[in-house]
């Protein structure tokens, strides 16, 4: 198992935060075919082999990822399209 952690500083309100955090979600839901829930200000995503969550916190975002065998074999690519959209979302 792989476990992936990627934290993103920004400036955004609340509800811009929550909108970027929803775009993130939306790329990793298309791309591997995840469930997503918010819970709070925490976003969780799941599926066979992945889960994870988003955590919302005033000025930062942090993501936690666990990948499970196979998916762990891609885990850098993975780290890598999920920092870059985040870096894009999350402009501050």
């Amino acid at each position: 198992m792989a476990d992936i952690n990627i934290v993103q500083e920004h400036h955004l309100a609340p509800e811009q935060a929550r909108a970027a955090a929803q775009q993130v979600a939306d790329k990793l839901a298309e791309q591997f075919e995840l469930t997503c829930r918010w819970d709070g200000d925490v976003l969780r995503f799941e599926r066979s082999g992945v889960n994870g969550a988003l955590t919302l916190l005033p000025n930062q975002a942090q993501l936690q990822i666990a990948l499970g065998f196979p998916i762990s074999m891609m885990a850098d690519m993975v780290k890598a399209k999920v920092a870059e959209k985040m870096q894009k979302v999350f402009v501050y």
